[in-house]
């Protein structure tokens, strides 16, 4: 590819991985991070240990979180030789990913699939021929050339993607690449607050409270007010996902509580770990944004408001012990 030697760090495969955590976020690739900061490289990549999963970044260390990077490549596929070859089939994500990608299905007019966490889900889609492009929030972006995600082939699509977007007179950076996005699109604002190492009992209790809240009728057309702004949300439908495969009919139950506004913002909660080691809770947050003009608003601050809707919502830090969360990604 023409770069040098010293553009790929931390490679040599290592038992412990050289002391380092080998998930691609921005909190242990923060030596990527820094690196991009200095204005030097226009692109970069970190991969996990095995190099399925990937993150993407561009000059000044602009991030692109993984639900935009899968709508990115969905919305260029015809830039890249292998879907030119096959043709594109299908879109899908894991529930608790941003819904960026479905606005590119419903412009494209290709089929769109929302499926529970578990990359078995999106194979079954690709063995049947319905599925070509897949991710999830945590870092996971697949195509049908295999049946896992594939971080390396992900870094590959970007480089397709900017390859042809480029002439001999001007390369355009990953920010230019998503503010087009976004200026077609919307963009959806998205963050994963996980709480670890909890009381199992009470996020027991959570959980199957909110349940009962989200699930009742009187539930649909409630307005939820924000203490950070005022904002209302008035809510759309509650429920805790349940997935039929169109495949093979499995059906997969209770895969997170979920909470649909009319704005097309999301909250979603789901509990993991429930043993003697402690609990996790996952708390996802996606709102979308069709104006323009807040489009580079950072997406702490244009998520507090719903962030602390769900937070009222589920009494989570009565019930956690936990005014902050352990890990924002």
């Amino acid at each position: 590819m023409g770069a040098s030697t010293d553009s790929a760090v931390n490679v040599i495969p290592l038992e412990d991985f050289g002391g380092l955590h080998p998930d691609p976020n921005l909190t242990y690739a923060a030596d990527l991070v820094a690196s991009l900061k200095k204005g030097e490289h226009d692109f970069g990549a970190a991969f996990d240990g095995d190099g399925d999963r990937n993150m993407i970044l561009g000059r000044d260390a602009f991030f692109v979180t993984p639900s935009d990077s899968l709508a990115v490549l969905a919305a260029n596929l015809d830039c890249i030789p292998y879907f030119k070859k096959t043709g594109v089939k299908g879109y899908a994500r894991s529930m608790p990913t941003g819904g960026a990608v479905d606005r590119v299905a419903e412009s494209t007019g290709k089929e769109f699939f929302e499926v529970p966490t578990g990359w078995k889900y999106f194979g079954n889609l690709m063995d049947a021929g319905r599925l070509s492009l897949c991710g999830e929030e945590s870092f996971g972006t697949g195509s049908d050339h295999i049946r896992e995600k594939d971080g390396v082939w992900a870094a590959l699509a970007w480089l397709s993607v900017l390859a042809a977007k480029s002439s001999s007179n001007s390369i355009p950076s990953i920010k230019d690449i998503l503010m087009n996005h976004w200026s077609k699109y919307g963009r959806n604002f998205f963050t994963r607050y996980d709480y670890e190492s909890c009381e199992a009992d009470p996020c027991n209790k959570m959980m199957a409270d909110l349940e009962a809240k989200v699930t009742d009728p009187s539930f649909v057309g409630k307005e939820l007010v924000s203490p950070v702004n005022g904002k209302v949300f008035r809510v759309k439908a509650g429920d805790n996902f349940c997935y039929t495969d169109p495949i093979d009919g499995s059906i997969a139950k209770k895969q997170g509580i979920r909470v649909i506004f009319e704005d097309g913002s999301r909250v979603i909660f789901r509990l993991s770990g429930t043993g003697s080691s402690g609990a996790t809770v996952r708390l996802y947050i996606d709102s979308y944004e069709s104006d323009t003009s807040k489009h580079c608003l950072s997406a702490e601050s244009m998520l507090k408001p719903l962030v602390e809707v769900a937070l009222q919502l589920s009494r989570l830090r009565e019930f956690t012990g936990r005014n902050e969360p352990t890990v924002i990604t």
